[in-house]
């Protein structure tokens, strides 16, 4: 059944008694509902990325229902708009109606009627933006370029927090292991940001000795340091207008530290022995494996930089968080590695798969991404056997698990295995499996699978 406290109802009217007594037919429903006198202050709460239905009034003082419903189409015309009416107005309704208004209650009305009317709308509404929202995903998913590959729990959250932030100027702050990808997320933020088109400028704090990372980051003009014989132009500048990208943000010196405190503040650098100021329009997406609160409370970080870059945080969970994951990725890599090397590329087996997934991963997908290629490149034999830690065991699944879970597992496991052979199409998949189409599609819903993650063409991702 469909949830009333899953939408929420505006109405409008200058009569307060009608208000009152819509407002009460919708609390006896636990249907949350919002009342306007004004329809200018209803369009001012309107909220698109929530379901709404809107019930206005047909003539009233201020805006006429017709010309509020013209205004709420103009802000999202997927929102459904019921106009009351008396009954000299049933012909202007229906004429209405024509023009994308959702439906018409005559005054006086009946209160069922008008319950089956709202619930009917909001459903609408609801499904519309539930569909949205899977179109949204879908593209991050599968549109040309780099992507976040999976679909564990835990990387569908990333990847939805990925899709609320890119759009926004606010700095980021990636959390993660070393190989969970943190630079692959930075560059997923650029690359669907309206900063894609400049520079994405990525720098490793931890890579540069601490005499020379000022001038790196800064830049530097002529003279400024023994050496310096010509002015340099710094990561900030160089980024200026697109992407700076400061991984292992943790080892930055806390001389350094203080300066970069001031220029995230200020959006102004100067170089290392020079006077101008200059004026920086850039994304700073810093990073780290370290929990910066703790350095900062050991005095190895500085507490007012933490606060700073602790706006928007996106953590990237370990392999072994995600091993739903882990077929799809080492086939993604397999992929790739072979069109780079012209080799052929074969699906694991069972007992390969059984090995990936017992193994905890501590170079996380990084290391997964250089054991596909090996076995790309040396055979599945020789690959394995130059992972010690991957022992063959007969046992797919852990002990933890009942028979339900384990049939469930083994199910998905072969269907994946499947796609991949058959590069995610349909038929062939149904003629491998023998299995009918209909029960292919019930079992990939069931296990979220995705068979565009098994096509030839899927060449982004971590």
């Amino acid at each position: 059944m469909f949830e009333s406290s899953s939408y929420e109802v505006f109405i409008v009217d200058d009569d307060p008694q009608v208000l009152l007594a819509l407002e009460q037919v919708f609390m006896l429903e636990d249907i949350k509902t919002q009342c306007f006198s004004s329809p200018k202050k209803l369009v001012k709460a309107l909220n698109p990325d929530r379901p709404t239905v809107v019930i206005t009034d047909l003539n009233m003082p201020e805006l006429d229902g017709l010309s509020l419903f013209a205004q709420i189409k103009s802000l999202d015309h997927n929102i459904p708009v019921i106009l009351l009416t008396g009954y000299g107005d049933v012909s202007l309704a229906v004429k209405a109606i024509r023009n994308g208004v959702y439906d018409f209650i005559e005054k006086p009305f009946n209160n069922e009627h008008v319950l089956d009317v709202v619930r009917r709308a909001a459903e609408k509404h609801t499904l519309t933006l539930e569909n949205k929202k899977l179109k949204e995903t879908i593209k991050l998913h599968t549109d040309t370029g780099l992507r976040i590959l999976g679909r564990s729990s835990e990387i569908v959250a990333m990847r939805e927090l990925l899709s609320q932030i890119k759009d926004i100027p606010a700095d980021v702050l990636i959390h993660g292991d070393t190989g969970t990808g943190k630079e692959l997320v930075a560059r997923f933020l650029h690359d669907n940001s309206p900063r894609k088109d400049q520079n994405f400028v990525a720098i490793n704090c931890g890579a540069i000795p601490e005499e020379l990372i000022e001038s790196e980051l800064f830049g530097a003009e002529a003279g400024a340091y023994t050496g310096a014989n010509k002015q340099r132009q710094g990561k900030f500048e160089y980024a200026n207008g697109g992407t700076l990208f400061l991984d292992e943000i943790e080892s930055t010196p806390m001389s350094v530290q203080i300066k970069l405190l001031r220029i995230l503040e200020e959006r102004k650098v100067t170089r290392v022995g020079g006077h101008q100021q200059i004026n920086l329009n850039l994304r700073i997406v810093a990073a780290t494996k370290q929990d910066l609160r703790r350095l900062a409370d050991q005095g190895s970080f500085r507490l007012d930089l933490y606060y700073r870059l602790n706006l928007v945080n996106v953590f990237i969970p370990a392999l072994k968080q995600r091993k739903d994951d882990i077929s799809i990725l080492f086939a993604h890599f397999a992929k790739i590695a072979a069109a780079n090397y012209h080799k052929p590329y074969a699906p694991l087996d069972s007992d390969q798969l059984a090995m990936l997934l017992q193994y905890d991963w501590p170079g996380n997908v990084r290391e997964l991404r250089n054991l596909a290629e090996r076995y790309v490149l040396i055979g599945s034999k020789a690959a394995f056997a130059q992972e010690p830690s991957l022992t063959p065991r007969s046992q797919l699944v852990t002990e933890a698990m009942g028979l339900v879970q384990r049939v469930e597992f083994f199910e998905s496991k072969l269907i994946e295995e499947a796609l991949s052979i058959n590069k995610g199409r349909i038929n062939s998949t149904m003629e491998y499996l023998k299995l009918p189409r209909k029960t292919l599609y019930d079992k990939m819903k069931k296990f979220s699978i995705n068979r565009h993650e098994f096509k030839d063409d899927n060449m982004g991702g971590e």
